[in-house]
């Protein structure tokens, strides 16, 4: 499992888009926090847990690694080991009252979740609870998406867990050196990164147009054609947009956590009679769920607006660390009620955001975006994804069960960001389970106990439809 980590690239500078993704929490309604709560079988080994986190933190380099930014700097911000690194700070143990649950953990995540990170420090925290009332532990994961994505953090988790609960406990890797650049120094690496940046940048946009005058002399209304679909797709993509729903317009940074969970065969039983794959069951049954919601409100909605990311990792990119995803705007219909077809209908609704020719140009417009003022770019970035009415996001996880110091995994569940929407969902597949934990604001949803049983009642209408029911 260590080969993959070794095989992960760990670039000194982050992305266009992930720059991006750190300057716009300006507005603390954009943060990019991710949590995750997992339980196992039994009490966790404070030392052995200690130790395991320890080589995590050795072995993947943005866990030692601090951000720094200058706001007059051509480059976007630089990865740079902490001199100050202290595991005691990211690794905490606490024992939680005789009787505790789930619930009560995830209590404790909520303001976990809602506080900023010291950016100071790398963006990380790791909490073990021990006591709860079944005899299982749990562990709570915070962490910064400037990191990771879903899909790449389901990968940098194999420096923590092991496929086998006898599996011998890893030596320590050396710390990595340290070494704090002078001024001088970080205005030469910034040139540097530029130059090289830049002739990868126009060498891309040659062969572009290289491909764009063949097509103006081949083929000069299809040229025209394609440029007025990308000019339009472009619009779609970064134009601002309100809430489609009248209900749940309220935002804040207030965050309540809770947890869906049902077989994975069913799931995937289900979207495979509409025709579909299981992120449409998921979809569809969001959606479903929603629709319920509206309608115990007296509100008729006939679409909501979804942000979505879309996975991009390819052989190219696929052991890059940092995020390489599409933040796509899909409207996702509500109606019919019938499983089968609105199933249907947010499959069509996905791969036509899916095939967004704009796409392609996420960097470009990043790169630009950065170029602005802080304050005005996270307006301008605000401004759309404030309009969503809700996020989700499906990450698979791992489909056979993994052990963290010998104690098998139960549950596994993610919190992705609401960033300027009104809630989160987000799905884990782990073993044959399918895990949904959402991040619902209280203040958009003030009856969230009533909106989780209104998605349940929704995705058991699209589970209904499984062979295996």
């Amino acid at each position: 499992m260590m080969q993959d980590i070794e095989n992960f690239e760990f670039i000194d500078r982050m992305s266009d888009s992930d720059a991006l993704m750190w300057s716009i929490e300006k507005d603390p309604l954009l943060r990019s926090t991710i949590v995750t709560v997992s339980t196992f079988e039994g009490s966790l080994d404070h030392d052995r847990v200690r130790h395991q986190v320890d080589f995590m933190s050795r072995a993947i380099p943005r866990l030692r690694q601090r951000v720094r930014a200058n706001p007059l700097s051509i480059a976007p911000p630089r990865w740079e080991f902490d001199p100050y690194f202290d595991l005691a700070y990211h690794l905490r143990f606490v024992t939680v009252s005789e009787g505790a649950t789930l619930h009560d953990v995830l209590s404790m995540a909520e303001p976990i979740g809602m506080q900023g990170f010291d950016r100071a420090r790398p963006l990380w925290e790791f909490t073990v609870v021990d006591g709860l009332a079944d005899g299982t532990s749990a562990v709570i994961i915070k962490i910064h998406h400037s990191i990771t994505d879903g899909v790449g953090g389901m990968k940098l988790q194999l420096a923590l867990f092991n496929l086998s609960p006898d599996d011998p406990t890893p030596e320590l890797p050396d710390a990595p050196e340290i070494h704090v650049l002078s001024q001088p120094e970080r205005v030469a690496d910034a040139v540097s990164h530029e130059s090289r940046r830049s002739a990868g940048m126009f060498a891309d946009w040659a062969k572009r147009g290289l491909g764009g005058v063949l097509g103006v002399l081949t083929d000069p209304v299809g040229a025209l054609a394609d440029a007025e679909e990308l000019s339009g797709s472009v619009v779609r993509m970064i134009k601002p947009a309100s809430p489609m729903s009248p209900l749940i317009t309220e935002r804040s940074l207030s965050v309540r956590f809770d947890t869906l969970q049902f077989p994975l065969a069913q799931a995937k039983g289900a979207a495979k009679v509409s025709g579909g794959r299981l992120n449409d069951a998921f979809i569809g049954g969001l959606a479903l769920g929603l629709r319920r919601y509206h309608e115990a409100h007296a509100r008729n909605v006939g679409a909501l607006r979804m942000n979505m990311p879309i996975n991009i990792r390819n052989q190219t990119i696929g052991n890059q660390a940092g995020n390489a995803f599409i933040p796509a705007r899909v409207e996702v219909p509500l109606h019919p009620d019938d499983p089968a077809e609105i199933m249907k209908k947010v499959r069509t609704a996905v791969l036509s955001a899916r095939d967004e020719p704009a796409n392609d140009l996420m960097e470009l417009l990043s790169n630009g975006l950065n170029r602005l003022p802080t304050s005005m770019t996270s307006s301008l970035f605000g401004a759309m994804l404030k309009g969503n009415d809700f996020t989700a996001s499906n990450v698979p996880g791992a489909p056979i069960p993994i052990y963290l110091v010998g104690q098998r995994m139960l549950s596994q569940y993610a919190f992705g960001p609401n960033a300027g929407s009104a809630m989160n969902f987000t799905l884990v597949s782990y073993a044959d389970e399918c895990f949904i934990g959402a991040n619902i604001d209280p203040v958009a949803v003030p009856d969230p106990d009533v909106l989780m049983l209104c998605v349940q009642k929704g995705f058991d209408e699209v589970l209904s439809l499984s062979p295996t029911s």
